[in-house]
């Protein structure tokens, strides 16, 4: 049979292969790995700070949300209150300027019934004044020659007064 020089085995080149394995390795781990664990440490920070900034802007955004919704409810009851307050107030005018406008009405009547009587008094005594100057006038054409002057005042003066008393019977 014949050797194989194939498979061989040389330790001295196995341990040679390690030992460049272990130079390379450290070298890596001193010059590459360091710097870019570091550089992933770093980038692992900004991203945690630009978290904990948006939960920050989150939680400000929902406390503007809040500070407005409450807003917004404390406006809206103003205004209800105000709306309320105005009609209060317009109906509480409404009833004042009816209630005056039924005094003024009452007045007005009032003064127009006093006037009316004061209307037809003066109207009664003027009738009375024509009735009795007719009446003088006629009384003393048809008794000029029968009655003295005298008897025709107390004739006219007695009808005067029955007349009156006539007038106060109604």
């Amino acid at each position: 049979m014949q050797e194989l020089d194939v498979i061989s085995v040389n330790i001295w080149a196995i341990l040679a292969s390690l030992a460049n394995l272990l130079i390379l390795t450290l070298i890596l781990k001193r010059f590459l790995f360091k710097p870019v664990k570091k550089v992933m440490d770093s980038r692992r920070a900004a991203i945690d700070g630009d978290y904990a900034q948006a939960k920050a802007a989150r939680d400000e955004a929902e406390e503007s949300r809040k500070n407005y919704e409450a807003a917004m409810t404390a406006a809206k009851q103003t205004a209800d209150q105000m709306i309320s307050e105005a009609a209060r107030t317009a109906e509480r005018r409404g009833n004042e300027i009816v209630a005056e406008a039924r005094g003024k009405a009452s007045e007005i009547r009032r003064q127009a019934e006093t006037d009316a009587e004061l209307e037809r008094k003066k109207a009664e005594e003027d009738m009375k004044r024509e009735i009795a100057d007719v009446s003088t006038r006629l009384t003393g054409k048809l008794l000029e020659r029968e009655i003295n002057a005298e008897d025709h005042r107390a004739l006219i003066g007695s009808f005067l007064r029955e007349i009156s008393d006539d007038d106060d019977n109604k």
